[in-house]
């Protein structure tokens, strides 16, 4: 059975000041009866201080992007060594804002999660198609596309990690697809995984689109999403909770 996950994603938002009130707010309790893996996207700014304070919560941590090499002249970069060196365990690749703003290509993205591998850390590959490529009737083209090239770089060793599906047009938009739409392309990635081998089948597969306590329960009541890769509402500790615990009575079994 897949591994049961609810990460939050803080992109470029948080300071010192606002991670001391977010742990604080945290509950202890909530966190042990969850039943799934929580996870932190922090920026990188911020791991260092969360590593010393997320064991003792139950709260794993990974870092938004890594650079394909392990060392070198790339000013402004962070190589997954360094990311393993102050705590991280995860990475996300190929999250839609990287794709879209920063132009990393199926390519560039397999590279990153080649070099999630090399240092350890565990890859949440993120795949999604834009609002132009569903109407145009191509979402599962795309997705395939973007699955087959990390499954071609890394093969069976991305079963240590995970997948977010997160249709891009669902982003920080305050729309979400229906769960059943999200369970129909949840259920289209399972078998591209499972053509490949039982253990890529068995991943967890998140949904990551505007979700929030009010859509959390319907989506995990699917029977092929796992969990949730959140955006904005992971920032707000009650919210982030209330995701948790949706997982915790209504998740799929």
């Amino acid at each position: 059975m897949p591994q049961r996950i609810v990460a939050g994603n803080w992109k470029m938002h948080g300071s010192r000041q606002f991670l001391a009130g977010f742990l604080a707010s945290l509950t202890g309790d909530v966190l042990a009866k969850a039943g799934c893996e929580v996870l932190l996207f922090p920026p990188a700014t911020l791991l260092p201080l969360l590593s010393a304070q997320a064991p003792d919560l139950g709260i794993g941590l990974g870092i938004q992007t890594v650079h394909p090499e392990s060392q070198g002249a790339f000013t402004g970069e962070i190589a997954a060594e360094m990311a393993a060196d102050v705590g991280a365990t995860w990475t996300l690749v190929g999250h839609s804002e990287r794709r879209q703003i920063f132009g990393e290509s199926d390519a560039d993205v397999a590279l990153r999660a080649l070099a999630a591998r090399r240092a350890g850390l565990r890859t949440m590959l993120c795949v999604g198609e834009s609002l132009a490529e569903r109407q145009r009737g191509d979402a599962e083209a795309v997705v395939t596309r973007q699955l087959d090239a990390v499954l071609e770089a890394l093969g069976d060793d991305l079963a240590t990690g995970g997948i977010a599906y997160e249709p891009v047009w669902a982003i920080g938009t305050g729309e979400t697809a229906s769960p059943e739409m999200a369970q129909a392309m949840h259920a289209m990635i399972r078998g591209v995984l499972r053509r490949r081998s039982e253990r890529l089948a068995e991943m967890p597969i998140l949904y990551g689109g505007s979700v929030k306590p009010a859509n959390a329960a319907a989506l995990f009541a699917e029977v092929d999403i796992d969990g949730a890769l959140v955006g904005g509402a992971s920032l707000d500790p009650a919210a982030f909770l209330a995701i948790i615990r949706a997982m915790e009575t209504h998740g799929n079994p």
